[in-house]
């Protein structure tokens, strides 16, 4: 089965930075608001959809996260030239920003290119130094005039990248988590034997400390809990293979820990399990640093969640472009399915 790569790009390319995802919610809601029982918007603009369960008498709740946001950037100042100054919304690499496109989102958007001191001018002191994010304007090619015009402090920046397909793989700007958006939206279309009431939530503001996550578990008070995120995929030359924690391709990541949850190991267990069963690749994920969503779910519910995480492996995160295997999409679309479809039938006793 092919993934609609279509509509993976038009969820990708939409801009969304951190506090700004007005643009991917709007797009989140017309796709699937004629496929779940029902849907609103909280204060914060997360998008809390509700499928009802099957067999519920006691009502319990699952819910899934996946973030809209995408890691941006924020305008501080305009200077006598026009050329702007930038704060980060979420971490960045600063040195794979030389010379890319980015967005402006002002009162039109408009594009401009990251600048930094040419190469030529450089000292050699200065050639050796690790870039920051400091070093950095944007350059509109515009008078200061000009640029008033259009952009104002306080505008959300994006970057500037179309998607593309590569041999089996996608490549776009903002795979994380745009990914997950797709995958979340695919499986609310395609979900129809879950026992629980199933809440999928599109989440805000991920990339600057799970904030929306934290407020929509906090609502909800799930019984059990899913994170949908992206992680590293480091099989690369010059990794060392326990360096790697995922591979590109190898199937959907089942996650153990990441810097901010110790999944619980009954859901661990049993996402393991259901994989096996449903003949879906897979593959453990130990993430050292970094964290998601899936933190939020597990531990803002008043009484705490049963939670563990889907990962999908992805290259060059936090970089101006991001790669995923449409396989390994596939498989988190599949194992997402297949856990909200058999919670009912798992031993979840301590």
């Amino acid at each position: 089965m092919s993934i609609n790569v279509d509509l993976l790009k038009r969820i990708c390319e939409v801009a969304g930075a951190p506090g700004f995802e007005k643009r991917v919610r709007e797009m989140v809601i017309e796709e699937v608001k004629n496929h779940v029982d029902e849907w609103r918007v909280d204060n914060m603009g997360n998008v809390i959809t509700v499928k009802k369960g099957k067999n519920n008498p006691e009502g319990k709740k699952a819910m899934v996260a996946a973030h809209m946001d995408e890691i941006g950037f924020i305008v501080t100042h305009i200077d006598d030239n026009g050329f702007v100054r930038f704060h980060t919304l979420g971490g960045f690499d600063p040195k794979t920003l030389t010379a890319q496109r980015v967005i402006i989102h002002g009162r039109k958007d408009v594009v401009g290119v990251m600048g930094s001191k040419p190469i030529h001018v450089m000292s050699q002191e200065e050639r050796g130094k690790v870039a920051k994010t400091s070093d950095y304007f944007i350059d509109l090619g515009m008078k200061k005039e000009e640029v008033e015009k259009w952009v104002a402090i306080g505008d959300p920046i994006t970057r500037e990248r179309e998607l593309i397909e590569m041999g089996n793989c996608v490549n776009c700007k903002s795979i994380d988590n745009r990914v997950s958006v797709f995958i979340l939206i695919e499986v609310l279309k395609q979900l129809q034997n879950h026992p629980y009431d199933v809440y999928g939530v599109f989440t805000v503001q991920e990339e600057v400390g799970l904030r929306g996550a934290n407020v929509s578990a906090h609502t909800i008070n799930p019984d059990f809990g899913f994170g949908l995120d992206t992680t590293i995929a480091y099989d690369l030359p010059g990794a060392q293979p326990h360096e790697m924690v995922t591979k590109l391709g190898e199937g959907v990541a089942i996650k153990i820990m990441d810097a901010s949850t110790i999944c619980d190991y009954r859901m661990v267990d049993f996402m393991k399990k259901t994989a096996t069963s449903a003949q879906i690749k897979w593959q453990p994920e130990v993430l050292t640093a970094g964290g998601t969503d899936t933190a939020g779910v597990q531990r803002m519910g008043k009484e705490g969640a049963i939670s563990g995480a889907i990962s999908i492996p992805t290259r060059h995160l936090h970089q101006v472009i991001e790669m995923a295997d449409k396989d390994d999409i596939q498989g988190a679309i599949d194992l997402l399915i297949a856990c909200l479809e058999g919670l009912d039938g798992h031993d979840w006793s301590h």
